[in-house]
């Protein structure tokens, strides 16, 4: 199933939908990943170790250590993998605010996990653009 490349549709139906839950970003060793019981919401492994994607208070019960808190906005259009200039219109968007971004682009949807003290702000800027 193809999704949509063209920008100014993915800008209008891109229905951003906040996620309100307190998300972290972590790294672990691969042996202390596979002892955990953590069902992150995502797990990305790179050369230094294992970068997961969890909710605030599994960190804490794991005493993982992280820097920021973050909250999750899905972009609810499929979205073509090879769609150009969608991400990079939102966070230049977010990014003009000071607001900062890190995306995670799945099959069906991006995601974009803003400063949970910024996310209403983020949500009305995106709720904004989609009505271009």
């Amino acid at each position: 199933m193809a999704g949509i490349k063209n920008l100014n549709k993915l800008l209008k139906e891109m229905k951003p939908k906040l996620v309100h839950k307190k998300f972290v970003f972590c790294t672990v060793s691969k042996a202390k990943f596979n002892k955990m019981k953590l069902n992150p919401l995502l797990v990305f492994k790179e050369k230094e170790g294992i970068a997961v994607i969890i909710e605030r208070k599994t960190a804490d019960a794991n005493s993982l250590a992280y820097s920021d808190i973050w909250t999750l906005i899905t972009l609810n259009v499929h979205s073509d993998l090879s769609a150009i200039g969608f991400l990079a219109k939102i966070t230049n968007r977010l990014a003009e605010e000071g607001i900062s971004t890190n995306v995670v682009s799945a099959y069906f949807h991006d995601h974009l996990f803003v400063p949970a003290n910024r996310a209403n702000e983020a949500i009305y800027i995106l709720n904004k653009m989609s009505k271009i």
